[in-house]
């Protein structure tokens, strides 16, 4: 379901993995009975057009039934403590000057990246609270 890499990508204003992570979200929150069925039927055989023409933007992660909410914000909190800093530890090498200079072109990129990974998980936590 999640693919290759086992990972969902966010971005700014949606989910760009939305079919992975839509699929998933209905198969980890379907009750037994279900994903038996589920599973009997190889899957869904015809999906509502709603639900092939949607999109899963901010918007519409924010209006996901609780249960599939509660499993992103768990997810993601997971996600964030695997990094070794945390947002603001991030933000406040960003805004030191002194401090930031002395890291490599190397660092740097890779602060800009993980800072910019962090504050789209903040967002997404913000959104399924």
């Amino acid at each position: 379901m999640v693919g290759e890499e086992g990972a969902f990508v966010l971005g700014w204003d949606e989910v760009l993995t939305e079919e992975e992570l839509s699929v998933t979200l209905k198969v980890l929150c379907m009750s037994e009975e279900e994903f038996k069925e589920y599973k009997e039927q190889d899957g869904w055989e015809d999906d509502s057009e709603e639900e092939e023409n949607s999109t899963l933007s901010n918007e519409a992660l924010s209006r996901l039934k609780t249960p599939c909410k509660k499993l992103l914000y768990d997810s993601v909190l997971l996600t964030l403590e695997s990094y070794g800093t945390d947002l603001k530890a991030e933000q406040d090498l960003l805004n030191d000057k002194e401090a930031y200079e002395k890291l490599s072109r190397r660092e740097q990129q890779a602060l800009h990246v993980r800072y910019g990974q962090k504050r789209i998980l903040h967002q997404l936590l913000e959104l399924v609270q």
